[in-house]
């Protein structure tokens, strides 16, 4: 083998892959995100059916695709796939319409997250950085709009959480913080006690130059067990896991 060639065949095995639908693929090609760089390797797909035997072909790290498409479901191809000893070790993002039953159809079937019509790019591609950098997540994140005070580098900010999980979220504000930024952060639960905890910027979208809003992925760092307990049962018992 030529040591170019070789080269090449190592790279191209470590390369995060990512399997997508075309429609998808499409709106997040408006942006330059992550998708585009030369560490991931982008495969569209024109429905679940080709999206399944891709997999097969080139276990991907990660799947997005629809709930709702022809010939093969989002809740039948993630069902599969979590069934398959060796193709469930994959991150599994659903677009679907903002309704209760379509959400439990994507906790049920093992979805890693999922994001609701109109797309919001800025939100799914945060879920898939994530979802691509750290260990896959067992829990869903759950949509929530919440109030969250707090504070980075002793300057207080306040800002709206736009989903949470048991182990971060993602909150809007026009506070400038940066990545590893670490906060002191402070929301109530609906209808449950209020969260104080240490959390870590770990990820920073600007999804409009002329908006002041940015968002935010943080990570948990410091949940009491308390806290983390309450929050976990939050989240399960809202997503009927």
């Amino acid at each position: 083998m030529r040591y170019d060639t070789y080269i090449l065949s190592i790279k191209l095995h470590f390369m995060k892959k990512v399997i997508i639908t075309e429609d998808i693929n499409t709106v997040l090609e408006k942006d330059l995100s992550f998708l585009n760089r030369s560490g991931i390797r982008a495969i569209t797909a024109a429905n679940n059916k080709d999206i399944l035997a891709l997999h097969r072909a080139e276990r991907a790290d990660l799947i997005i695709t629809y709930l709702d498409m022809p010939e093969m479901s989002g809740e039948t191809l993630c069902a599969l796939i979590r069934e398959d000893a060796a193709l469930r070790n994959v991150s599994i993002i659903i677009v679907c319409s903002e309704t209760a039953a379509n959400l439990q159809k994507c906790v049920q079937c093992g979805a890693n997250a999922f994001i609701t019509t109109p797309v919001n790019t800025a939100v799914l591609l945060q879920e898939a950085y994530q979802l691509l950098h750290v260990t896959p997540r067992k829990s869903c994140r759950l949509p929530l709009k919440i109030r969250i005070e707090g504070a980075a580098k002793e300057k207080p900010f306040t800002g709206h959480v736009k989903n949470i999980s048991d182990s971060g979220m993602l909150f809007q504000s026009s506070a400038i913080l940066f990545e590893g930024d670490a906060i002191e952060c402070s929301f109530s639960l609906p209808d449950s006690r209020r969260i104080n905890t240490i959390a870590e910027i770990v990820r920073v979208i600007k999804e409009n130059e002329k908006d002041p809003q940015i968002l935010y992925g943080v990570r948990f760092n410091d949940l009491s067990d308390e806290d983390a307990s309450v929050l976990g049962f939050f989240v399960n018992s809202s997503t009927g896991i």
